[in-house]
């Protein structure tokens, strides 16, 4: 996805060798003869993912023909919007398939578990999400937020809000019995939406220019804090729910000593937002820790783990280290992105042309909108002068002529 957006010659390559692997593997998942599966969602699930992968293959080659004229025209403008429509929700489809298969192989999530699953699986991932996009946003997000003319708490307050009002009236069965878990999730709901909506409050002053908050921050503190003592049936359970409430403590304490003390209500430590503090790096990771141990933290999975004889610290250490690696990852993926966009320093040159005009890099819906035009001018400079070149030998053939016709008689 990053190589198409900033349109690397190793885009088609990679998109290439991934999608043929795909196939390879959809067919070796028809055609072995080891562990079969009875009907499960991983597989109900694998005609949709090919769909988009076939389709996204399909669009990518009628792009390389580079087909504009006449009613090509129109359509290429539509392929190229849904070319990248797909291309930015295939990670997405392939970690919700990444999940489906480590349920499928273990066995997990059926039954009565099926809705304690579906809640830390999403809840995880939400929190993954999360840390993710606020590394986004830490690195090259902080042109667009001031383009939009909001803080990022706006935002944060605002999707804080919305998941609460869902928590309020879907984490217990109505007409049923309350148990402990129950109110203790809808509560948790309910503080969320009220003090998400307190966050978009105060996230504008009285002139209504974007103002920090420390909002979210309390309110991922006092969800690690109501996790850290959610009761549970086993010990480790306990333990690991534990550790994941104080996971999102330090997250959301690290997130108040961000805005408060290292930004002092600052949008960035620089101008242009290129060159973050260290410690602006502790939420998004806690973040992304944090919903790896909520994921791995359902009653199944617990059970299996304490059969097993696996202490919480082993299972947190290997946590923390997949939490490690797609920290990693991410870095690597929003570095290639930075490099290339704005240049081997990071920062967005201040006399870029348009330079009101985009955002992260972009200008008139191109990355490095900087280098496009120097390159453009370049390429037509180099054109003007292959014309003069041209000119230049024509007027010489002729005059060549004239000389031969004159010497003739």
């Amino acid at each position: 996805m990053v190589l198409g957006i900033i349109r690397s010659k190793w885009h088609v390559p990679v998109q290439t060798t991934g999608s043929l692997l795909a196939i390879v593997g959809y067919f070796l998942g028809h055609k072995h003869k080891g562990r079969q599966f009875t009907k499960n969602i991983h597989a109900q699930f694998v005609p949709f993912i090919m769909l988009m992968l076939i389709s996204q293959i399909a669009m990518g080659i009628y792009l390389k023909l580079h087909l504009e004229k006449g009613i090509n025209g129109k359509i290429r403008r539509i392929v190229v919007k849904a070319h990248g429509i797909v291309g930015k929700a295939m990670p997405v489809v392939t970690w919700v398939q990444f999940l489906f298969g480590g349920i499928t192989a273990m066995g997990f999530c059926h039954a009565d578990h099926t809705g304690q699953c579906l809640a830390h699986f999403i809840m995880g991932s939400a929190f993954i999400a999360y840390g993710i996009i606020l590394l986004i946003l830490l690195l090259v997000g902080q042109m667009w937020l001031r383009r939009t003319g909001r803080s990022q708490e706006f935002f944060d307050s605002l999707v804080i809000a919305a998941w609460g009002c869902v928590n309020t009236f879907t984490e217990h069965r109505w007409g049923g019995p309350w148990g402990h878990n129950d109110l203790q999730h809808t509560s948790m709901g309910i503080v969320w939406w009220a003090a998400g909506l307190v966050g978009v409050w105060l996230s504008r002053k009285r002139n209504g220019q974007p103002k920090r908050n420390l909002i979210p921050g309390i309110v991922i503190l006092m969800t690690g804090w109501a996790m850290s003592a959610h009761p549970q049936h086993l010990p480790l359970s306990t333990m690991i729910h534990t550790v994941f409430g104080y996971t999102l403590m330090a997250a959301g304490a690290a997130r108040i000593i961000e805005i408060a003390f290292v930004l002092k209500d600052r949008s960035s430590v620089t101008n242009d937002g290129s060159d973050p503090n260290s410690f602006q790096y502790m939420t998004p990771f806690l973040l992304m820790a944090g919903g790896f141990m909520f994921m791995g933290a359902t009653e199944e999975q617990m059970q299996f783990l304490s059969d097993a004889n696996v202490t919480h610290v082993s299972y947190v250490l290997i946590l923390f280290s997949i939490a490690f690696l797609l920290f990693l990852f991410v870095n690597m993926l929003i570095h290639l992105y930075a490099v290339y966009t704005w240049g081997e320093d990071g920062k967005v040159d201040a006399e870029a042309p348009f330079a009101d005009e985009f955002a992260n890099g972009h200008a008139n819906g191109h990355p490095n909108g900087y280098s496009r035009v120097e390159r453009t001018v370049r390429d037509a400079e180099e054109f003007e002068l292959e014309g003069l070149d041209s000119d230049e030998e024509e007027n010489a053939a002729l005059a060549n002529k004239e000389r031969s016709r004159v010497a003739l008689p």
